[in-house]
């Protein structure tokens, strides 16, 4: 698993591939700078090297452009990346942690839960599909967030019942050591990233 830890943000990351696959088909990616948090998470079509080649390739855009991209612009440049390739289901957000804010969007069968401090879930659906060059249109999410929310990514390889109740009591530690356990009996490729937000 990886982590990261400072003033702003605490979070847990950690990915396992189908019947220990060499090539795991999701791939996240996750970064800060000053002010800025990024969240990708892509699950390529299927399973293996196909698949890893499709999510990985998203992984990349973002890590050279997210800098000066919007999460919108930054799709957009994913699904141009996913031309003539498998395609992935792909997740992606910006925190700003001056105006304590989220910017979010999803395409695909990737799950994302904001937990508020107030005990209340926020779950945007996504929109059906996903990327592989074809036209895309896109659905900008905007939610403010509290000090103290914790946010949940996770691949559909991830299958969790209660997800409020996974948020509510426990450390990111311990969400971490939980969603590791369930992503490591997934008889597909499965990936999560938790985090605190400080």
């Amino acid at each position: 698993m990886e982590c990261m830890k400072n003033t702003l943000i605490e979070m847990i990351a950690g990915s396992h591939s189908k019947d220990g696959n060499s090539f795991c088909g999701d791939t996240y990616y996750v970064d800060q700078k000053e002010d800025e948090f990024i969240c990708l998470l892509a699950d390529g079509l299927g399973s293996g090297r196909y698949a890893y080649e499709s999510s990985y390739a998203a992984a990349e855009v973002v890590e050279q452009n997210w800098h000066s991209e919007t999460v919108e612009s930054l799709l957009e440049l994913i699904n141009q990346s996913l031309y003539q390739k498998r395609g992935a289901a792909t997740a992606l957000f910006k925190i700003k942690f001056s105006t304590r804010q989220f910017e979010y969007s999803c395409v695909g069968n990737i799950r994302f839960y904001l937990y508020g401090p107030d005990e209340k879930l926020t779950y945007p659906l996504p929109l059906p599909g996903y990327l592989s060059g074809r036209p895309q249109r896109y659905r900008m999410e905007r939610f403010p967030y509290a000090q103290g929310s914790k946010f949940l990514v996770h691949s559909d390889g991830v299958n969790l019942l209660n997800t409020k109740e996974l948020m509510r009591y426990r450390t990111t530690e311990q969400i971490a050591a939980e969603l590791n356990e369930v992503a490591a009996k997934s008889n597909d490729d499965a990936t999560f990233v938790v985090g605190n937000l400080l």
